[in-house]
């Protein structure tokens, strides 16, 4: 072929792509290449000009930048990036070929397979746990110690729980109507699931978020592995051991065999592990004797005895375990249960008919060695302790023992409290003579430090084995008439509303009112509004307020009425404040807004519809006697578990009232104890401040009282003999005793005064806070403000001088000291001038000028009642009251 027809040796670059390359060169670049072609051989070219295979190589090749244009240097880099294109790895990662951020995106070859991988070890590791895993065996794990419980000095009060109550029994044992109970309410599929149901989880999950009562997502396998071998934290590898353990339980073990230790090892309260033990502590009688009922009713307390036992437990959760909503959620899902079993075959329609009344079980039962008191304490510091620790301990775990629970009860206390009131019953309660009075009375009490809220006694009942209420906790016996002080620090704190603005006012359109202020103490009186509309309760009939031996007592002061306990003020002074603030000020000084907290809508709720428990009671006062500032009462300090402190209690101090208010109310019930109807709680030397409370009907009677340092409750009442009754009810007292009614100021201030006299001896001897005037005297429930009387300025120095003495008008005559001293008040007695220096120094003049002559002597006394509160209110609150504080003896 002639050589200008040959076709010209096409560079050995990759074709067009090379060739662009060369377009896109300059020209002078271009230039040189070409001589630099013209004037070597082929073959040099041919070696030196990299072969890159066609476009896509060349495409790599141009990523990996301008270098490849010039051929491969020196060092022979451009032959081994041939070779690395062509070399296989088992794992490409980092990928080769790729640049910038895809080099490190693994393929999804590379991610299937270590998928692949991942899943296959897992598979063994699980395969290699399954096999290693032992059943669990209910004996091994029936190993409970004693729960040791001390006294407030450390010394030991009795060693309880040193072993599982748990009887076990056979399968045989358990009634077939237990076993389908159980598995109509906790696992539907047990029968025929391998340990793990699906359905079940997802099923609860859906009517868990449907809000509606099922079976749980665990399988009654799953439960009874939990409970025989595993503890209850709920942690990631306890969840993974119990899905392990049951695979293979359910797998090797026998369905009758779990079923038979699910329920031998189940707990349902009242310190009942297991089906036989929970017969004889909720019906007292073996299981083979259940009914299908009953057995419905058992399987309501596995969801969780604490909020299913109709006795309740209050000190768990106070609004949700109380004996009322337990009852009603026992009721509920007892019912349920009945209905569940009828939907799965496994109890006849007609059958399920015959059970329409709820099994109510029998009152708990108490060990022979939780006699007498020990056993009230024991329960409250059990239940406190369940309550308030941190930690998620159980009722279950406690039960099984090994915990040192520091209480704060201080036997010496304990001890003088049981004697003071086993020293009435001796002596006044004797129902053989009186069995239609005397029968079932009951007295209940507690003591608390006020500087720590610390209980330091309390008294439950005669015996805790046989009296299962602790009548230390609520019982329902209202308060009466202790109440009141709530009205008055309430009316202090937040004052007495304007009548002629609306229902809310905020705290400037608000008086304030004085513990001076004056109101109409008749009997009968008409309560209106605090805007002076007659108040009307639901059926439009108004209500006339009455005190106790329908005594009328005109125009008197809220701090005499507190004295007398007179109702009628307190009851119109509770509207004008609102009975929605005095019930804030109860709960601000400690008391609970619970099923306990009467309805505040009606106008006697100001006089003790409540009935809170004693030891609430001592709590909320004690806020009175350390000036304002509020402390929960409890009962553990320090809870010990295998060495390890588990649980401190620790004081957390609320500023419930100021304490110019606190104070005051102090000192009215001081005045109370020293001239009122407190006066048998007197401790001679020592200050006292108390109140006395009577309940209509005189179905229950209270003194709640203190000193500085220890505050202390008292309740007497009567009920009906079947403790197991819920709907028992209280008794009137009429001639109990022998005595012609039953109030605060007989039995329960006897028992106060007796049990304060020897717990406060030996202790330093504190005073009272003195009480600073406050707040305005106003005038309400009808009674009539004084037209002012001229009178003298005074200078600066004559307002710190004792006033001069009014003159005592003919019908109203002063009364002598031995006329105005009350039996017990000594320091009256002892006073040789009786009304007049100590009447006069401490209010007799000013105050009993003021309120007395001016307030309710002239206008009260000369127009009202002249000898009554002109001499009573006056003159006789002035001069018999002697020591009545800053506010005078009476006003």
């Amino acid at each position: 072929m002639s050589e200008h027809r040959r076709k010209a040796p096409q560079p050995q670059g990759g074709g067009r792509a090379a060739a662009r390359r060369a377009a896109q060169q300059p020209a002078g670049r271009r230039t040189d290449s070409s001589r630099r072609a013209t004037s070597e051989s082929p073959s040099v070219v041919h070696d030196e000009e990299p072969s890159y295979g066609g476009r896509a190589e060349a495409r790599r090749a141009a990523q990996r930048g301008g270098r490849r244009r010039g051929g491969g240097d020196s060092s022979g880099r451009e032959g081994r990036g041939r070779e690395d294109f062509g070399k296989k790895r088992f794992i490409d990662y980092p990928r080769t070929g790729k640049y910038g951020f895809r080099r490190w995106v693994p393929s999804w070859r590379l991610v299937s397979g270590l998928c692949l991988g991942f899943l296959g070890l897992m598979m063994g590791a699980a395969s290699i746990a399954y096999a290693l895993v032992v059943p669990p065996k209910v004996l091994d794990l029936a190993k409970a110690q004693n729960n040791v419980y001390y006294w407030a000095d450390d010394t030991q009060m009795v060693a309880t729980g040193g072993s599982v109550n748990r009887q076990e029994i056979k399968y045989a044992q358990i009634p077939e109507a237990m076993r389908n109970a159980v598995i109509s309410a906790e696992n539907k599929s047990f029968e025929t699931d391998r340990g793990i149901d699906p359905m079940g989880i997802a099923r609860a999950f859906y009517n868990m978020a449907k809000g509606g009562d099922t079976q749980g997502g665990s399988t009654i396998t799953q439960q009874y592995v939990k409970n025989s071998m595993l503890s209850q934290e709920q942690t990631l590898s306890r969840k993974v051991k119990e899905l392990f353990i049951t695979l293979k339980v359910g797998e090797t073990v026998k369905k009758k065999d779990v079923m038979e230790g699910y329920l031998n090892v189940s707990y349902y309260g009242r310190g009942a592990s297991g089906l036989q033990a929970a017969a004889r502590a909720y019906y007292d009688k073996d299981a083979t004797e259940l009914d299908e009922s009953e057995c419905a009713f058992l399987a309501t307390l596995l969801k969780g005895a604490s909020y299913y036992d109709p006795a309740g437990a209050p000190e768990v959760d106070q609004v949700k375990a109380t004996a009322k909503e337990n009852t009603r959620r026992a009721k509920e899902r007892w019912k349920w249960i009945l209905d569940e079993e009828v939907k799965d075959g496994r109890l006849s329609a007609a059958k399920r008919a015959t059970f329409d009344e709820f099994p109510m079980p029998i009152q708990p039962k108490k060990d022979a060695k939780l006699g007498g008191q020990t056993g009230y304490l024991v329960d409250l510091a059990t239940k406190y302790f369940l309550a308030h620790n941190d930690q998620g301990v159980t009722e279950k775990e406690l039960a099984q023992g090994g915990y040192e629970i520091h209480t704060t009860f201080k036997k010496k206390q304990v001890d003088q409290l049981e004697k003071s009131i086993k020293k009435v019953y001796a002596a006044k309660i004797d129902p053989e003579e009186r069995p239609d009075k005397d029968t079932h009375v009951e007295f209940g009490g507690a003591s608390v430090d006020t500087a720590t809220g610390a209980i330091v006694a309390t008294y439950g009942g005669q015996d805790a084995t046989e009296h299962y209420t602790n009548n230390a906790d609520a019982t329902g016996a209202q308060v009466g008439s202790t109440f009141k002080p709530f009205v008055l620090a309430a009316a202090m704190q937040y004052g007495k509303r304007d009548p002629k603005l609306g229902t809310e006012q905020s705290a400037s359109e608000r008086t304030l009112v004085s513990p001076k202020s004056i109101y109409n103490g008749d009997n009968k009186l008409r309560i209106n509004e605090y805007n002076g509309a007659v108040w009307l309760n639901d059926d439009g009939n108004e209500w006339l307020q009455t005190n106790d031996g329908d005594k009328d007592y005109g125009d008197i002061s809220l701090r005499y009425a507190m004295q007398e306990s007179a109702n009628s003020p307190y009851v119109q002074l509770g509207m004008d404040v609102g009975t929605d603030k005095v019930k804030q000020a109860a709960i601000d000084a400690g008391l609970r807004d619970d099923s306990y907290m009467a309805n505040s809508k009606v106008p006697s709720f100001s006089i003790g519809t409540s009935s809170p428990s004693a030891i609430r009671m001592a709590g909320s006062y004690a806020t009175f006697a350390t000036s304002g500032k509020q402390r929960e009462p409890f009962s553990v300090t320090e809870v010990k578990h295998e060495g390890n402190v588990i649980y401190q209690h620790k004081t957390a101090v609320k500023s419930a009232f100021p304490s110019i208010i606190a104070d005051n109310v102090t000192d009215v019930l001081k005045n109370v104890v020293e001239n009122g109807t407190g006066t048998p709680a007197q401790l001679p030397g020592r200050d006292v401040a108390g109140k006395t409370g009577t309940t209509d009907g005189n179905k229950s009677a209270w003194f709640v009282g203190y000193t500085p340092q220890l505050s202390t409750a008292v309740s007497m009442f009567r009920m009906d003999d079947d403790e197991t009754n819920k709907d028992r009810e209280f008794l009137e007292m009429y001639g109990t005793g022998g005595e012609k009614s039953i109030h605060g100021a007989s039995f329960p201030a006897q028992i106060w005064h007796d049990y304060m006299a020897e717990a406060v001896k030996g202790t330093k001897v504190v005073k009272f806070p003195k009480a600073e005037p406050y707040g305005d005297t106003l005038w309400g429930g009808g009674a009539v403000s004084p037209s002012p009387t001229p009178s003298p300025t005074p200078s600066p120095s004559e307002t710190t001088e004792e006033p001069e003495s009014p003159s005592p008008t003919p019908s109203s005559p002063s009364p002598s000291p031995s006329e105005t001293c009350a039996p017990l008040d000594w320091e009256c007695k002892n006073n040789e001038d009786g009304g007049t220096t100590n009447g006069n120094s401490s209010g007799g003049t000013t105050d009993g000028t003021t309120d007395g002559g001016t307030d309710a002597g002239t206008t009260d006394g000369g127009t009202d009642t002249g000898t009554t509160d002109g001499t009573t209110d006056g003159t006789t609150q002035g001069e018999e009251n002697g020591r009545g504080g800053i506010f005078g003896g009476g006003g």
